[in-house]
């Protein structure tokens, strides 16, 4: 008859041959994302040839980027999640190479301007001052990320491709720059100039957030927290600008009551 019994190891022979450590099992153990198969009669992990797969799977989907808790949250729900989680996820890595290949740009144009410029006392800082703005850009991305959810940030991250970000950037770049000549010109905020100038502000809003209530919760908290932005990070409009385009949206407001 055939022996159908099933090989358990302990934590350590079972660490050894996946080559990861047993404090990473405890880890992956106390998360809820690998469960011992049993346990010895002294209380010690046994895993089994079936929590092989199991791992396999962790280690793939953290390898591709995904967070302890998307990975256990995908594993416990249907496979067809799988392919909508893992064409997000494959976007927001395109992302990060787009901002990584930016800067290996930016630095291989400053290794050029170096050498051209070898003989020269005076190193051309404008190229080491656009190496640190691409740096900045993928950090600010980072630490926005703590202010919305992980349900907005994959929206976010589905909706963003670089061409939308980039669309968004140079219309809120020229937006700006026509509030700041209004402003100057002292626009009253109640005309209908300034009211139209607010009313694209809002739409360009709206399309950020997508009409998604999560993302423009987290745009509130980013803004509302100010004090707390790190200080590569700017403003893209002055205080002036934001109350401007404050009075002109409730002059607008107003109006069609």
């Amino acid at each position: 008859m055939k022996d159908t019994a099933v090989r358990l190891y302990q934590a350590h022979e079972f660490a050894a041959r996946v080559r990861v450590t047993v404090r990473t099992l405890h880890h992956y153990d106390h998360l809820g994302l690998l469960k011992p198969s049993g346990r010895t009669a002294s209380g010690y992990r046994l895993y089994s040839e079936r929590d092989f797969a199991r791992l396999e799977q962790i280690v793939a989907l953290k390898f591709i980027g995904f967070s302890l808790k998307q990975i256990r949250d995908l594993l416990e729900r249907k496979a067809l999640d799988l392919p909508t989680t893992l064409r997000l996820q494959s976007r927001i890595l395109k992302e990060k190479r787009r901002h990584l290949d930016l800067a290996i740009q930016a630095i291989e144009r400053a290794k050029r301007l170096v050498t051209s410029r070898a003989s020269s006392r005076e190193p051309d800082w404008e190229a080491f001052r656009k190496i640190i703005e691409v740096i900045n850009m993928q950090q600010n991305v980072e630490w926005m990320k703590k202010y919305y959810t992980e349900e907005a940030r994959q929206d976010l991250a589905g909706r963003g491709t670089p061409e939308v970000i980039e669309r968004g950037q140079r219309d809120w770049a020229a937006l700006i720059k026509e509030v700041e000549a209004a402003v100057a010109a002292g626009l009253d905020p109640a005309s209908e100039q300034a009211q139209g100038l607010a009313q694209r502000w809002q739409t360009l809003i709206d399309a950020f957030t997508g009409g998604s209530p999560a993302i423009a919760t987290g745009l509130k908290k980013l803004y509302a927290d100010q004090s707390n932005w790190p200080s590569t990070f700017k403003k893209p409009y002055s205080d002036e600008v934001g109350v401007f385009i404050c009075k002109a949206a409730e002059a607008h407001k107003q109006s069609e009551k």
